[in-house]
């Protein structure tokens, strides 16, 4: 894992992604606020080019794999909310929180493997200060029917 020697745009370059467009707001919210130096990511769900991923409940209509890719792709859409925000994510000195929400049926127990997909790709941008805390939880269902939904609390650097 790298040790932010470089910044996190350069990183991501790195692993060959490129920040999508942030996803605007589809209700009565803003995608990010900043408090004090703590910027707070409102829940982002696996939108890619304009839509779902997938959509539906985890297992059954949503294979694990996919339900890791659609964390990692939320992680990707909060960190684009971000830029969106601050201009530049070397604004950022550390991930603090991540909360991970999984739409599936009340026996699925395998919330901390897809929350996985979004802590260990923001691990990747970030190196040691994407390390976080984290909590992963199921729901019955999530906005629009996303399987998966993030979001995310960072502290930033003082300015």
């Amino acid at each position: 894992m790298p040790n932010l020697i470089t910044s996190p745009e350069a990183r991501l370059a790195e692993l060959g992604i490129t920040l999508p467009p942030a996803v605007p707001p589809v209700a009565a919210y803003i995608p990010v606020r900043i408090a004090g130096n703590l910027a707070f990511v409102a829940g982002q769900i696996p939108m890619r080019e304009g839509k779902l991923i997938a959509s539906g409940i985890v297992p059954a209509a949503v294979p694990m794999n996919i339900a890791v890719e659609c964390a990692r792709q939320c992680a990707i859409n909060a960190l684009a909310a971000l830029k969106a925000e601050l201009g530049e994510l070397s604004r950022i000195r550390q991930i603090v929180r991540v909360g991970v929400f999984v739409a599936c049926s009340p026996e699925f127990t395998d919330h901390p493997q897809i929350a996985n997909g979004a802590s260990e790709f923001l691990q990747q941008v970030f190196g040691d200060a994407g390390k976080h805390a984290r909590a992963a939880v199921g729901a019955p269902s999530l906005p629009r029917g996303a399987p998966v939904e993030v979001e995310l609390v960072c502290e930033l650097h003082a300015r």
